[in-house]
């Protein structure tokens, strides 16, 4: 699970706040059940007294006396159901409460993270990744083939459009599935709307799932990040916590690679950040327009041979689909 400090202890504090407002819930209920049956708190004074002395009883061996005090403690506590029970309420409205009662809200059974912790852990990661509303439209299940001709064809490869889709795809799933295990970057490249971006979509939505840390940014909004930091203070001022999770994410997709106004900032910053990935063996995902000449000639050589050695290549062919689909949209 991709978490840094600062995420697990966002975790744990929710959590924290949940066992504060778990006991104010149980005090407020404690209050307005005494105040209704002032019988009820003799009742919880009696079975903290009996259980006192049942305890002590047994650290005496005193089983004669542990036995009837069992049995005094059984008959208060069904007392105290039947009073709970004739006024209408469940009988464990003063038992404590909890969110989530394997764990006890406390994030742990024993020393493994409870089935809660790992939704957490999901639902804190898909807020962060800049992506959580459109993940529910595009993923996986949702990439069609249909959009992409069996008469066009790509003169590099000799496949068609659809071919080399369903190449990629095949690609794009082996990389979520095996992310794990098997270390890689992607690099997917060609025309507009031919369904990069959708692709990087499919492949944050099966990693968010699977609890690792994905980060989207587009090419402009990343750089302008990079820019305010550099720009916006002191150069010995400590990274933010957003620029640390650009770093130490699992999975950095960089979308629309070239729609950046490009200039020795930002290729010193591309390159940096590539590097320091590849370094600590955290995985990217770039995406562009552009063709793999005229990235070549955008950015610099070393920038260029970063990715063509160390990142999978991926290429897609054919019509653009979102002209296609408003085409569509405006016949039917």
């Amino acid at each position: 699970m991709g978490l840094t400090d600062a995420q697990y202890n966002t975790i744990m504090r929710d959590y924290q706040r949940q066992q504060a407002m778990n006991r104010q819930t149980l005090s407020q209920r404690r209050q307005e059940i005494y105040g209704r049956f002032p019988e009820f708190s003799r009742i919880d004074e009696a079975i903290t007294s009996a259980s006192l002395s049942c305890a002590r009883s047994l650290l005496s061996d005193g089983s004669a006396s542990v036995a009837a005090l069992r049995a005094q403690i059984d008959g208060l506590s069904a007392r105290r159901a039947e009073i709970l029970r004739g006024a209408g309420y469940p009988e464990d409205y003063l038992a404590p409460v909890y969110r989530c009662p394997d764990c006890q809200d406390t994030g742990y059974i024993g020393s493994r993270k409870c089935h809660c912790f790992r939704q957490a852990a999901i639902e804190l990661l898909y807020m962060q990744s800049n992506l959580k509303e459109i993940l529910e439209r595009e993923n996986f299940s949702a990439f069609s083939l249909d959009y992409y001709a069996e008469d066009i064809i790509d003169p590099a490869t000799g496949l068609s459009a659809r071919q080399t889709a369903l190449r990629t795809l095949e690609a794009c799933r082996g990389f979520a599935d095996r992310f794990d295990a098997d270390f890689q970057n992607l690099f997917l490249y060609g025309d507009t709307g031919l369904g990069k971006t959708f692709l990087s979509h499919c492949i944050a939505r099966e990693l968010l799932e699977s609890a690792h840390a994905v980060v989207y940014f587009s090419a402009f909004r990343l750089f302008e990040l990079f820019a305010d930091a550099a720009f916006g203070r002191g150069a010995a001022d400590a990274p933010s916590e957003g620029e640390q999770h650009i770093f130490d994410c699992d999975l950095l997709i960089i979308d629309d690679l070239g729609t950046e106004l490009v200039n020795s900032f930002v290729s010193t910053q591309l390159f940096y950040l590539l590097n320091e990935r590849l370094m600590r063996r955290k995985s990217t995902l770039i995406s562009t327009n552009l063709s793999l000449a005229t990235f070549a000639d955008t950015y610099s050589e070393r920038i260029f041979s970063r990715i063509s050695s160390n990142y999978t290549m991926l290429k897609l062919v054919g019509e653009d689909i979102r002209l296609k689909k408003k085409i569509s949209n405006k016949t039917s």
